[in-house]
C-alpha cells in the first residue's frame, strides 16, 4: 500500500462513521449533524466544511428518498388539504367555480382543468404542478 492510501485510510476510519446512513438512529444522527454544521458553515462556500455539509445533504436525501417517500396526491386531495389548511368551504374558491363545482372536484367526479389550475396555484401560492 502507498503511503497516500495509508494516510486516507487513516483518516477513513475516523470520517466514514460521519458519512454512513443505513439505519434510522444513523439517519437522526445525520440530520442533527447537518443542522449543526448548517449553524456553523451558513451558505459560505469558502468554508473548509461546506464540502462536508453538502455531501452530507446529499447523502440524507439519498435515505429519505428511500425510506420517507412522498405519497402521490390528486389535485382534489391537494386542493382540500390547502382548503383544511387555509380554513376554506367549497364556497370560498370562486376561482375554481362555484360551490357545486368545487364539491364535483373533491369528490372526484370532476376533473381541475387549465384555467383552475393556474388560479389556485395563484391563490395559494403554490407551483401549478402540485394539482397534477
Amino acid at each position: 500500500m502507498t503511503l497516500a492510501n495509508n494516510q486516507i485510510q487513516t483518516h477513513w476510519v475516523n470520517i466514514a462513521p460521519l458519512l454512513a446512513i443505513r439505519n434510522e438512529r444513523e439517519y437522526n444522527a445525520a440530520v442533527k449533524r447537518m443542522n449543526e454544521l448548517l449553524d456553523e458553515v451558513g451558505t459560505n462556500e469558502k468554508h473548509p466544511l461546506y464540502s462536508l455539509l453538502d455531501t452530507l445533504g446529499t447523502l440524507i436525501r439519498a435515505y429519505e428518498e428511500d425510506h420517507f417517500p412522498i405519497p402521490t396526491s390528486t389535485g382534489a386531495e391537494v386542493l382540500r388539504f390547502l382548503m383544511e389548511e387555509h380554513g376554506l368551504g367549497q364556497s370560498d374558491l370562486p376561482e375554481a367555480g362555484s360551490q357545486g363545482v368545487v364539491s364535483e372536484i373533491l369528490n372526484g367526479r370532476r376533473e381541475l382543468n387549465v384555467r383552475q389550475i393556474r388560479a389556485l396555484a395563484k391563490r395559494f401560492k403554490v407551483s401549478p404542478a402540485v394539482f397534477l
